[in-house]
């Protein structure tokens, strides 16, 4: 099935598959700028911070494209229209935990592009006889960084497997985009234990970019889906037609 079917709202299939699509390709180019090294190497790559001048602004901005992406998926819940039984019970649940990753992301990149920065900032220009206290707290906000990047990934997998399984209990959505989402899931569950044993280790590379391309996939079949499913059929007191209501 290449389309969503009835009781599903077009606009906001569209909507979701243009923000998770957006977000990935402002990720990309956000990334671009940032800093190169390897965040396991606390001298080198903090030495590398300390120099950036845009470090701040492009963290900011990265915040804001993976901020896309998560709102992507709180469309996605919406557009289901899921509004009674147990499977709005589900999308209830699925928001709020969709919003404690927005809520996390925010903390993650907060402690990266400002604290952090700071942290650097002051061990980099600090006396010598200061450098190696500076030095342990840049090291322990880096700590925090891993620590809060950590629950951030295994709570994004967490959401969205729960979406993915949503999608292919409800249908509303194709079952192929659920399980996209799904595998992706399982991927961010996988990086954010690397996380949290070994830093930003590279073996969570792999899983990392199967959660982000499967993600950007999902979104891509969603505007698919949403450009073929037929134009809407509410009525404008919001209810659904007969042909919905078989669905709903």
């Amino acid at each position: 099935m290449l389309h969503a079917r009835p009781g599903a709202d077009r606009a906001a299939v569209v909507l979701a598959g243009a923000l998770l699509v957006i977000g990935f390709g402002a990720l990309l180019v956000t990334n671009a700028f940032h800093p190169g090294g390897n965040p396991n190497d606390h001298v080198g790559s903090f030495s590398l911070y300390a120099r950036s001048n845009g470090w701040t602004a492009d963290h900011l901005a990265i915040f804001g494209a993976n901020a896309l992406t998560i709102t992507g998926l709180l469309v996605v819940i919406a557009a289901m229209n899921l509004r009674d039984g147990l499977p709005a019970l589900v999308a209830r649940i699925g928001t709020v935990a969709t919003g404690v990753v927005l809520a996390l992301t925010a903390l993650r990149f907060a402690v990266d592009g400002v604290i952090l920065k700071r942290a650097v900032d002051a061990w980099a220009n600090a006396p010598d006889s200061d450098k190696a206290i500076r030095f342990a707290n840049a090291e322990t906000v880096r700590w925090m960084e891993e620590a809060v990047s950590s629950y951030q990934s295994v709570v994004l997998g967490l959401s969205l497997i729960l979406l993915g399984a949503l999608i292919f209990w409800t249908a509303r959505i194709p079952r192929p985009i659920g399980v996209l989402l799904a595998v992706g899931g399982a991927g961010y569950i996988v990086t954010g234990w690397v996380l949290g044993e070994a830093g930003f280790a590279p073996q969570g590379a792999l899983p990392n970019m199967i959660g982000q391309d499967l993600t950007v996939l999902a979104g891509i079949y969603l505007l698919i889906s949403g450009w073929r499913m037929p134009a809407s059929s509410r009525r404008p007191d919001g209810g659904a037609t007969r042909r919905e209501e078989r669905y709903a």
